[in-house]
């Protein structure tokens, strides 16, 4: 008798060439299911020999964007999570594939990003026999751990439907995070959906906090004659409430990085992400309340901890460590933010501000962006072209270079949480893939993507994802040719700079070997005519901006880094 012949492309295997046909049901008609049910028809990957029957089955019924590198992969997911208010899809494959993912998973991590991140295995079986199996790593699950909010494996083929029905429940539970799924390639194969376990179908426990600090929070503020709102990354999903309890309450409104959005930046409480400018800090000095939702008031946004914050204090965080943790606290409600706002709100009742704080709050942000603004020589009008060119709610991505550092973070209108997409853990690189996740999130807008030539270096490959799937990305690249911010600090240090002046490609020539759009401009005239037909245009298209030639030329970013 003829015994099955297994497949043997890779490592010893008990799934049969049957089973590895786009006939007939497995896994990755389970991951299709589950993503229908979470609202979710987009998935970025990698394809290999340990994810095919998923990405076969995304790609046959919802949509599959390949990507070129897997840290691109979650960063796009990450970006469409963001920008959607849904979770966003990643399908990498085992070993190195899962490794390279990890970086930009610590991006997900920390900006409370739902990524779900679904990553092959070797067979079952094999994990952990450390027999040289193809991508085999001995500890993947325990490297997926750290850098996951949560990290699971399916072990059977009758888990697939549950342990990916948990994990959606566990993205939407706050505080939020990316999720990790191994799932060895033999169990994708031989997942039957007929015959899955039974799926726990409990809601997403929301924390409500207790209503006595509700209460005693309401009670301080209502005394306030001078108040302030820090909005940070809690914030984001709060939505209008939170614009309500600030016109109710009279405060104006400063944000994190994270939190830009949270309130619309043309409302006229807006202060935004200006902390630390002298006549911002000056108005914190003279608040009598303050109300931080969702920040953990970082030293980088707060003068490594000298901003004089009002005693009078209220912190919301889901994370009980959290409070009072950077700053002293006099009322600390643990709750999540979506439901302790529209508490307080309620709670509050009648204020009354001081006749002029709204004006003196409106004064200190206009003088906090006219300050920066005089630093920006020709970026000034290039961002009034973005602004106005861009639609009202287009995101707006920024990678970490100096003009997305300097006022892209701050100057650039963010009207919606949703449309705020930067690096908030700071590494270098990931803006053309999130432009990318975006785009696929946001179809109906153009998206903006404000990155530097160094950091472009990173993921040029990803210039194949533009010219393969044609989103309508405007991607602004500022050439300086290297790492500019560190240029700076070594040149204002009197230091020789090193390893900071990069070979730069003719972006022109690179952009005409993909087939894409690129216009070179030196100046903000030529910069907003080539902007107008780039938003005007579906599709990519790139500009890069000479900044060497840029006239007047901006001010040298030298951030506050303590040395010791």
């Amino acid at each position: 008798m003829n015994t099955p012949e297994m497949h043997t492309s890779t490592e010893g295997s008990e799934v049969t060439p049957d089973q590895l046909g786009s006939e007939g049901a497995n896994g990755g008609d389970i991951l299709v299911e589950v993503m229908r049910a979470a609202g979710v028809e987009v998935a970025f990957g990698v394809v290999s020999i340990h994810n095919l029957p998923l990405v076969q089955a995304v790609d046959r019924d919802l949509r599959f964007v390949p990507m070129r590198h897997e840290a691109a992969v979650i960063n796009a997911a990450d970006a469409y999570a963001r920008t959607t208010g849904r979770i966003g899809v990643a399908l990498t494959s085992t070993g190195t594939g899962a490794g390279n993912a990890a970086g930009s998973m610590l991006e997900a991590l920390t900006a409370q990003s739902r990524v779900l991140h679904i990553t092959g295995n070797v067979n079952v079986g094999l994990i952990g026999e450390h027999t040289g199996a193809y991508h085999e790593v001995p500890r993947q699950l325990a490297m997926l751990d750290s850098v996951s909010q949560h990290a699971m494996r399916i072990e059977t083929p009758r888990q697939a439907r549950a342990v990916l029905t948990d994990a959606v429940r566990l993205l939407d539970t706050a505080p939020h995070g990316p999720v990790s799924v191994d799932w060895p390639i033999d169990l994708q194969y031989t997942a039957d959906p007929s015959a899955q376990n039974k799926v726990d179908d409990r809601q997403a426990a929301v924390r409500q906090g207790n209503q006595r600090d509700v209460e005693r929070a309401a009670r301080l503020m209502r005394a306030a004659k001078r108040p302030l709102i820090w909005a940070g990354g809690g914030a984001r999903r709060v939505g209008d409430p939170l614009t309500v309890l600030a016109e109710v309450w009279g405060a104006g409104v400063l944000t994190g990085t994270n939190g830009r959005g949270s309130v619309s930046e043309d409302h006229p409480l807006i202060i935004g992400n200006f902390a630390s400018d002298e006549a911002v800090a000056e108005l914190i000095g003279e608040a009598d309340c303050l109300l931080t939702v969702g920040s953990h008031l970082r030293p980088s946004e707060t003068r490594s901890g000298d901003l004089p914050l009002p005693a009078a204090h209220v912190q919301i965080d889901l994370d009980e460590d959290a409070l009072g943790r950077n700053f002293p606290i006099e009322v600390g409600l643990q709750a999540d933010a979506t439901v302790a706002v529209p508490a307080l709100v309620e709670a509050l009742g009648e204020c009354a501000t001081e006749p002029d704080w709204g004006k003196r709050v409106a004064k200190a942000a206009a003088s906090a962006r006219a300050s920066l603004r005089d630093s920006m020589g020709a970026y000034g009008p290039i961002a009034d072209s973005l602004r106005r060119r861009l639609a009202h709610r287009s995101p707006i991505v920024r990678d970490v270079t100096v003009p997305g550092s300097s006022w892209g973070n701050r100057l650039l209108d963010v009207h919606d949480a949703t449309d705020n997409v930067f690096a908030a853990g700071g590494g270098i690189g990931q803006g053309l893939a999130m432009s990318v996740g975006a785009a696929f999130g946001r179809p109906d807008v153009p998206v903006l993507a404000m990155v530097g030539d160094g950091g472009l270096a990173v993921h040029l490959g990803e210039l194949g994802v533009l010219a393969g799937e044609k989103p309508h990305v405007v991607l602004v690249v500022f050439n300086d040719g290297g790492y500019g911010v560190l240029r700076n600090m070594q040149r204002a240090a009197g230091d020789q700079a090193r390893a900071v002046d990069l070979a730069t490609p003719d972006f022109g020539k690179l952009a005409r070997a993909f087939g894409l759009r690129h216009k070179l401009v030196d100046d903000p005239e030529s910069f907003d005519k080539a902007l107008k037909k780039a938003v005007k245009n579906p599709g990519p298209s790139i500009i890069e901006v000479d900044v060497v030639a840029l006239d007047p030329a901006p001010e040298k970013m030298v951030p506050p880094v303590e040395v010791p």
